[in-house]
């Protein structure tokens, strides 16, 4: 039959495994305070945005079957509508909600190949 540790060993893996824990989530808040101020890390902020949502938006648009135009009606049909509720409401939760569930939508039942 395998010995149980003992106790201090057993309160020394506890210490151990919450110092690395909240070691490793305070990092992030005393890493960042110094940079709040930095020029390169607002203008990061202010474009980053943009460039990852273009990132993604040629990530998902990449495999379109361009041969085959019924089967673009709904990856365009959903692009149009996340693009024109984000230009009109504003919400990016909704937009994309929306978005796909209009994809899904007509790519399940209308559009399924």
């Amino acid at each position: 039959m395998p010995e149980t540790p003992e106790t201090p060993y057993l309160l020394a893996a506890v210490a151990l495994s919450a110092a690395v824990t909240w070691g490793l989530r305070a990092l992030p808040f005393a890493v960042l305070t110094p940079l709040r101020a930095s020029r390169t890390v607002h203008y990061l902020s202010t474009h980053m945005p943009a460039g990852v949502m273009v990132m993604l938006l040629v990530y998902c648009l990449r495999d379109l079957p361009l041969a085959d135009p019924p089967r673009l009606l709904a990856p365009l049909s959903a692009l149009a509508v996340t693009v024109g509720l984000h230009l009109w409401r504003r919400n990016a939760l909704l937009s994309i909600l929306a978005g796909t569930a209009v994809h899904v939508a007509l790519a399940s039942t209308v559009f399924a190949p």
